[in-house]
């Protein structure tokens, strides 16, 4: 009896213990870990968010650096940090869906070594020809650039921004559900495939946003957009999905982590603080350059995460694509 008694006395402790700890939180600086460097996407997406909590929690949330290997020091520095709640990962989702796939000297677990929190925006990818090219004049939708390829197998190519990145897996399970083989032509860089297929290099490519400007002046002729929903910049552009391909949902978005023991109330604080971050107009605004504000509960996260692991790793597997 007394042996129970204590036991409940424990459980009770520690539940008051978390409860103290939430109301405190944060006590001093936090650090979020980006695996870019400053200036790019994920970095950008992380100063916004840590400058809204720092204001709202009271404690600065401070940016630090680690650029590399796609962003996997970052990622591992998070992964075995103590999960006190004041180291914070932000990343894109290559770093938690794709890398355990295409590399193989890994050093964290992108399930079991992270808590999800949130996406915070979600950038689609726009599949683009270039309407000055001979070869792609007459190609104004995603079935005539399949009839295309149907029509020259192997003989098409595409541009990506590298082995292994989204562009380049957008591309080939395009392929895969349309039944096509294009040659991939990878570049050094995102912006080095739009300057290739507005050379005439390549005949289609899976851009990044900074291709709306350039679809709106006419420069490039936008077939569809790799999201689930229409883009709201380009909303006369059908997504994949609608084009004939059911399922067809590959975004790059930027989320945050914790490490995988940090207690619940912190993560209840944080993924609220977040959230609310995200859905303010002020901030909403300034995070409209990144993408589309795109939040998600903690479990839903988990799954998104898990539907994306799967269906890239059978891209990757199905097309051989090795990282380079």
């Amino acid at each position: 009896m007394q042996r129970t008694l204590r036991v409940l006395a424990l459980i009770a402790g520690l539940c008051v213990s978390t409860e103290v700890l939430a109301q405190k939180y944060p006590v001093r600086p936090v650090k979020v870990m980006v695996g870019f460097s400053a200036g790019g996407p994920v970095d950008v997406v992380a100063r916004i968010i840590g400058d809204r909590l720092g204001a709202k929690l009271g404690q600065p949330f401070v940016v630090e650096n680690r650029a590399g290997a796609n962003g996997m020091i970052a990622a591992e520095g998070v992964a075995h940090a103590e999960a006190d709640g004041y180291t914070m990962l932000a990343c894109n989702s290559s770093t938690i869906t794709l890398n355990k796939t295409l590399f193989r000297d890994i050093r964290y677990d992108p399930v079991s070594d992270f808590a999800p929190l949130t996406t915070v925006v979600s950038a689609p990818l726009v599949l683009v020809v270039n309407p000055e090219n001979p070869k792609t004049a007459d190609i104004k939708t995603v079935a005539d650039l399949v009839a295309a390829a149907k029509a020259a197998p192997g003989a098409l190519a595409y541009g990506s921004g590298g082995n292994g990145n989204l562009a380049h897996l957008a591309m080939e399970l395009l392929g895969e559900k349309a039944g096509i083989k294009m040659i991939h032509v990878p570049y050094r860089g995102g912006a080095a495939s739009e300057v290739g297929i507005l050379a005439q290099e390549v005949l289609a490519v899976f851009d990044p946003l900074s291709a709306v400007p350039l679809v709106k002046a006419g420069k490039l002729r936008a077939l569809a957009v790799s999201s689930a929903e229409r883009l709201p910049s380009l909303p006369d552009v059908p997504t994949v999905a609608e084009a004939g391909y059911p399922g067809f949902d590959l975004s790059f978005w930027v989320g945050f982590f914790m490490p995988k023991a940090t207690p619940a109330p912190i993560l209840e604080t944080l993924h609220r603080e977040i959230t609310a971050a995200a859905k303010d107009p002020a901030v909403a605004d300034k995070l409209g350059s990144q993408g589309v504000v795109s939040v998600l509960s903690p479990a839903d996260y988990v799954t998104k995460i898990a539907k994306e692991t799967k269906e890239l790793a059978e891209v990757v597997a199905a097309a051989n694509i090795k990282a380079e």
